[in-house]
């Protein structure tokens, strides 16, 4: 077999474990529930700079801890613009998993997060600045659903962004 085959076998078995992985999402706020955030807030038009809503804000004191909702790899722990402190990580199913406005982080660049496990507290950074604390938490799938694509405002960006709410156990 060639060097080639092998490669490409390798890649499609990775990218087949991804989605054998399952995906058992819980509330990434320690002590919330489904009334803890508005569900019409998902794909809400128009929101600020962003002009839709691609998460839900899920309120909770600010210091109050944020749990990975699901196990994955951090991609990213940072800062940017509108999310302030920011975690990205990257979930079964292919999923990345956003979190924004943290206080604090107590999780690293690269490293594995269980589901449950404490990854940040809610804040009030980037454009939540002088709104009340809570935890911005969009889910994306990263092979894109070209069947969810729509006339809306921003309709094509259906096509990776998930509503979390619908995905949470507990």
């Amino acid at each position: 077999m060639s060097r080639k085959r092998k490669l490409l076998i390798a890649l499609l078995l990775l990218l087949l474990t991804g989605f054998l992985i399952p995906n058992n999402m819980q509330i990434p706020v320690a002590g919330a529930t489904k009334n803890s955030w508005n569900p019409q807030s998902f794909w809400y038009y128009p929101w600020g700079k962003s002009g839709t809503h691609k998460g839900i804000d899920i309120f909770a004191k600010e210091g109050t801890d944020v749990l990975a909702s699901t196990s994955g790899i951090v991609l990213y722990k940072g800062e940017l613009a509108r999310g302030g402190n920011v975690i990205v990580v990257l979930g079964p199913k292919w999923r990345i998993h956003y979190y924004a406005h943290l206080k604090t982080f107590t999780t690293h660049f690269m490293a594995f997060v269980s589901r449950g496990e404490k990854i940040a507290e809610v804040g009030t950074t980037g454009n939540a600045k002088g709104k009340p604390p809570h935890l911005h938490y969009a889910y994306a799938t990263v092979i894109p659903y070209v069947w969810r694509i729509d006339g809306s405002i921003q309709g094509w960006k259906k096509m990776l962004y998930l509503n979390p709410g619908d995905f949470f156990n507990r």
